[in-house]
């Protein structure tokens, strides 16, 4: 299998497809999941004459299993040292969730001052804050995320099938048609990485503030998210991240949950094609 080994000595996995002369898009998956939450658009993309590369986060899939470095700078640097290695330029870099965090840090703090970047995607994504504090207090209570690390801690295999079948996919929400094998997947991708990463990354992703991150970022940039986010709510990010941008569109769809890549990608892949063209 093919990996990058970071400065840190942390050895990460990637799948990289396509023509190699052709204009690179680059996806980072969210927590607690793979490269393999990316199939969906790695085929729609591959088929549009792009080359793909998506690569599991450090503790997750099949990446190393280290200790440390679960942060949103670790992520964005890892992302970055796979980049170097491969010598992409002109990329497209699409994130999902907690990897919308870690574009949005990559694109501000590697892509752009490297000159590597064309345009990123941020989709149901966490920044610029999910946690409430002074300064954001329509976040959620850090008990929220301090519930998530103790279902973690209890039963990771509970909390992961909890999650896969509730809200994130919107599976919860009466007259919801639950897909049994996407939430089987879902677990498969959590349960492959380190309990260690997953638990440090519920910090990553709930507590790092990105508003500078977001504010730094001159690329186009394309912002999407569900109305019916109850993972990453869409009053605290999208709608916030939409007027820190620079460069940015927004675009929501009514009724679509966190999972939306997976359950609408009929809809959503389309949406980035048209961004990506334009």
């Amino acid at each position: 299998m093919p990996f990058v080994t970071t400065r840190d000595g942390v050895d990460i996995f990637y799948k990289d497809w396509g023509p190699r002369d052709a204009q690179p898009i680059v996806f980072h998956h969210g927590w607690p999941l793979s490269s393999d939450d990316w199939d969906t658009q790695l085929l729609f993309f591959l088929q549009k004459g792009y080359r793909v590369i998506a690569h599991d986060r450090r503790g997750h899939g099949r990446s190393a299993q280290v200790s440390d470095g679960h942060d949103m700078d670790h992520y964005a640097a890892d992302a970055f040292g796979v980049v170097e290695a491969l010598d992409l330029r002109d990329a497209v870099h699409i994130g999902h969730s907690t990897g919308g965090g870690e574009v949005a840090r990559y694109v501000a703090q590697h892509g752009e001052p490297a000159g590597r970047v064309a345009k990123a995607v941020l989709v149901s994504a966490v920044p610029p804050l999910m946690v409430q504090t002074d300064a954001n207090p329509e976040g959620l209570p850090i008990e929220v995320f301090d519930g998530f690390r103790q279902a973690l801690a209890g039963n990771r295999a509970q909390f992961f099938q909890d999650v896969a079948g509730g809200p994130f996919y919107g599976f919860n929400r009466d007259g919801a048609e639950v897909l049994n094998r996407v939430v089987d997947n879902w677990w498969r991708q959590g349960m492959m990485g380190s309990a260690k990463a997953h638990y440090d990354g519920i910090k990553a992703f709930s507590e790092t503030d990105q508003n500078a991150d977001l504010e730094a970022i001159t690329v186009p940039t394309l912002v999407l998210h569900g109305e019916d986010d109850q993972i990453v709510p869409i009053a605290d990010a999208a709608l916030k991240s939409i007027k820190l941008l620079k460069n940015g569109t927004l675009k929501t769809y009514p009724g679509f949950p966190h999972g939306m890549l997976t359950v609408h990608a009929d809809v959503l892949n389309p949406d980035i094609l048209a961004f990506i063209e334009s």
